[in-house]
């Protein structure tokens, strides 16, 4: 893992608060980090020198941690997502444990409540890749069980989103899914 999370607060920008602009821009640059400064402020109704400004805080503040390229998993041969539950006995953070970030194929690592210790989301290249990689994990001292869940298909994937809710209203979002309110729905 590149960082450690345990000690973070939800509010990581200290002294500066996130408003309605603010949001507005993270979430055009979560969907494309490489939009101009001059479009982005067309979008969000700001001037290219203020957007610029903004997003040199954001930046600063820690709300932007970093960019980041979208890879598709099939365009460098790792189509298979599983989900991997590690059950361990004693503590699930131990130094040999966490030290499967090794393995290319880990893509997060997770510390859980509940009836595992860690979720870890995996890609590999097919199911003898996950095998082994499973046998890894087996080897490492520490881990008693794990139970594999192997993604069919995947209907979203994203980023963290900003939390601008005005502008997808949930009648907006069951317009769009041919659905009715709950309220509205006929008894079933």
């Amino acid at each position: 893992m590149a960082r450690n999370t345990d000690g973070i607060r939800p509010d990581v920008i200290p002294g500066y608060e996130i408003d309605d602009f603010d949001r507005k821009l993270l979430t055009v640059l979560v969907d494309d980090a490489t939009i101009s400064y001059a479009e982005l402020g067309q979008r969000v109704g700001l001037s290219a020198p203020a957007v610029h400004e903004r997003v040199k805080r954001l930046r600063r503040s820690g709300a932007i941690r970093r960019t980041a390229v979208s890879i598709d998993p099939c365009a460098v041969g790792k189509p298979l997502l599983a989900f991997v539950h590690v059950d361990t006995v004693g503590w699930c953070k131990s130094q040999a444990l966490l030290a499967i970030e090794r393995f290319p194929e880990v893509e997060e690592i997770h510390s859980v409540t509940g009836d595992t210790c860690l979720i870890l989301k995996l890609r590999a290249q097919n199911t003898q890749a996950l095998e082994g990689l499973l046998a890894q994990l087996y080897a490492t001292p520490g881990v008693s069980a794990t139970r594999s869940y192997v993604a069919l298909s995947t209907q979203l994937e994203r980023s963290v989103q900003p939390g601008v809710t005005q502008s997808w209203p949930l009648r907006e979002k069951l317009d769009r899914a041919g659905l009715e309110p709950p309220s509205a729905a006929a008894p079933g």
